[in-house]
């Protein structure tokens, strides 16, 4: 039998309704088996780890876990209470007005609501920790989440009458290889990432403003099927170039200007970015060959990225025609960053591509790499990157206008 409980939505043997009845839910991204081979990674690195179990809050991971997709946990507080015993199912405690969200994507059968402003939600945390039995043990919290505010971590430790241990590592590392379903949407994301590289070009003309310009890629993508992106498009034109994570003003791009632009698309929360920057004419000599540094630095890194490399010797690598260059001090990012599912503020991962991590890159690891060069005195910027996967021989590009020539309108 089913049962139900107002304020407290919990359904036992729902797996066996399911069957029954053949419900699923219409929005679910992976199956139920991915998840719990998901769940299952989880709980080995957790238990290797030392604990009992563990908190998780982060949209991300609670989508990677449990296919819940919804941006609320960066609004009210959620909580995902995960034990390491096999035996116990975890449990989703989210806000009452999110519940059609859990119903529509994810194939938990332990959710449990609360109102907002009126139930203590780190009380009923405790208290699934409790019935996991796992309240007295050794616990974690994906700490680095934006998800986890300060006021949120508090409540919990006083409720829970312990302290947390930051696990958003242990969390991430099992998300970076990814499974053949997994790679698909990252390559339709890839998709949709190509088509807005496809509308700068076309849209891009002396006259239009940022604004419109990322108006138009926006567009392309978003009419293709893509999802909202975690980060907004980025753009600079003149010298705004120079900035690295500018958003679009309501600047008119003039002729002869750099323009560069950094933006995702999305399939499933998964996000394959691209970056591109292109001309209004003739930019001069100096943005010229500010653009084949860049060009020749995304070259260099590209061509040490294989299977087993070390990621520094890849970041190492990408700054030898810089440094040739003498342009070392134009160089302010590291090479590049694991991609993979994000919600807003952030699309990076725990992979570093950059010469102070250590880390290798292995077959079915998804990263995105960018050159980038800044003149500030100049007001000359150049960003050049996009989206690749590792192949058991290489990689492969998914996304971005790759290292070409500056193309020109």
């Amino acid at each position: 039998m089913a049962e139900i409980r107002l304020g407290l939505w919990q359904i036992r043997d729902l797996k066996n309704l399911k069957e029954r009845l053949m419900i699923k839910p219409v929005f679910q991204a992976f199956s139920e088996i991915e998840h719990r081979s998901r769940i299952k990674l989880a709980r080995e690195e957790l238990a290797a780890a030392g604990y009992d179990g563990c908190v998780i809050v982060a949209p991300e991971n609670l989508f990677y876990l449990t296919g819940y997709d919804s941006v609320c946990a960066n609004i009210c507080p959620q909580a995902l209470i995960l034990s390491v015993d096999e035996n116990r199912d975890p449990t989703l405690l989210i806000r009452n007005l999110d519940l059609p969200l859990v119903k529509e994507t994810s194939w938990l059968t332990d959710v449990r609501t609360y109102q907002l402003f009126v139930d203590d939600v780190a009380k009923l945390v405790s208290e699934i920790a409790h019935d996991q039995r796992i309240a007295d043990g050794r616990l974690g919290l994906d700490m680095q989440s934006p998800a986890v505010t300060g006021s949120y971590m508090r409540a919990l430790e006083a409720a829970m009458k312990s302290q947390f241990a930051d696990v958003s590592h242990l969390l991430n590392k099992i998300q970076l290889v990814k499974s053949p379903a997994e790679v698909n949407y990252v390559r339709e994301a890839a998709r949709y990432a190509n088509l807005g590289v496809e509308a700068a070009r076309k849209s891009l003309r002396p006259g239009i403003s940022e604004i419109a310009l990322c108006a138009a890629v926006e567009r392309a993508a978003r009419e293709a099927g893509s999802d909202y992106p975690a980060l907004p498009i980025e753009c600079g034109s003149g010298t705004r170039s120079a900035s690295g994570h500018a958003t679009p003003m309501p600047k008119i791009i003039g002729p002869n200007e750099l323009v560069h632009l950094e933006f995702a698309g999305v399939a499933r929360r998964y996000h394959s970015v691209a970056m591109t920057t292109l001309a209004t004419g003739d930019p001069g000599e100096g943005a010229r060959k500010l653009y084949n540094v860049a060009r020749e630095s995304l070259l260099a890194g590209l061509e040490q990225c294989r299977p087993g490399a070390h990621v520094a010797d890849i970041d190492n690598g990408s700054r030898k025609p810089i440094e040739l260059a003498g342009l070392g001090e134009a160089a302010q990012m590291r090479f590049g960053v694991g991609i993979g599912v994000a919600y807003p503020p952030i699309w990076l991962s725990s992979l570093q591509l950059d010469r102070f991590s250590a880390g290798t890159l292995v077959p079915g690891m998804t990263f995105y790499v960018h050159s980038w060069l800044s003149l500030p005195r100049d007001g000359l910027g150049v960003m050049l990157g996009g989206t690749y996967l590792v192949t058991s021989t290489g990689i492969e590009e998914l996304s971005g206008a790759g290292p070409v020539d500056l193309f020109t309108v």
